[in-house]
């Protein structure tokens, strides 16, 4: 750990401290990338379990000691599942290993994840998607950003023209907010060009943010999915409601991130 981490600074500018958060993100996709590559086969639910710890523990192995010398007064959230709003104060929302079950079936659609909320509203974030060594950051007011490249939302304004997508929140999710699921996915079906379906909901609300899709819609969630895209989607000029265009907050029942041109006839195709 470096001196500058090991001491803590308050009196860090946000622009800093997402600065060296990136670091510490950037450090512990590389672990985790020394991790990758076979299929790690498991034969019941608790061996899948171990299997999900196991990388989570050697990226907050990491993050969290780095993190936490950052801004030794902020709250950590502990499970990543975890939604609703936070206490007051700062609070750091990490997904140590976003993708997870991705990681092990040796697929590349994963990614290591890190939020600073300050007073339930996100200040910063750091994607980073260690395959690729790209970068996604955003800080409150200032722009979204790829590798310091600066993101912008699509110009679609048609969505039978645009690509949608949408996530699976969690495991075993109600059977109500499955079936919903479905329904969405079928009006979609019918009225965008093309949907996606896969996880993990960060990946997606990264291609929104720099306009290789046009929507991400998602029933349910947690911060840890959630958060770091619709700042980033929020600051590359994008929309963040409900699904039924309401303002969206980690209690919302759900999520939708769009480009301005589509975001009515999104939630007009998810509310019939």
């Amino acid at each position: 750990m470096s001196a500058t981490l090991q001491t803590p600074d308050t009196a860090l500018s946000d622009a800093d401290l997402l600065d060296r958060t990136a670091a510490a993100v950037r450090e512990a996709g590389s672990a985790l990338r020394e991790r990758f590559g076979e299929v790690v086969r498991y034969e019941s639910r608790e061996e899948l379990m171990g299997a999900l710890a196991a990388n989570d523990d050697t990226a907050l192995g990491i993050l969290r000691p780095r993190l936490t010398a950052l801004r030794p007064d902020a709250g950590w959230v502990e499970d990543e599942l975890d939604g609703g709003a936070l206490p007051s104060g700062e609070w750091w929302v990490v997904d140590p290993a976003e993708g997870n079950v991705n990681h092990l079936h040796a697929l590349p659609e994963w990614a290591v994840t890190a939020t600073l909320v300050r007073d339930n509203q996100p200040v910063l974030t750091v994607v980073h998607l260690p395959l690729t060594g790209e970068t996604y950051t955003a800080l409150a007011g200032a722009g979204a950003y790829l590798d310091g490249r600066p993101l912008h939302v699509s110009r679609t304004a048609d969505l039978a023209l645009g690509i949608v997508a949408t996530s699976q929140a969690r495991p075993d999710e109600d059977e109500e907010v499955v079936r919903r699921v479905g329904s969405s996915i079928t009006a979609m079906l019918f009225d965008a060009l093309v949907v996606r379906v896969a996880v993990p909901a960060t990946l997606h609300l990264t291609n929104v943010a720099a306009g290789r899709t046009d929507a991400f819609w998602q029933f349910a969630g947690a911060r840890a999915d959630l958060l770091p895209g619709a700042l980033l989607v929020t600051e590359a000029g994008g929309r963040i409601t409900d699904t039924e265009g309401r303002p969206w907050t980690p209690q919302s029942a759900g999520f939708l991130a769009a480009a301005p041109g589509v975001h009515a006839a999104a939630v007009a195709t998810l509310t019939r």
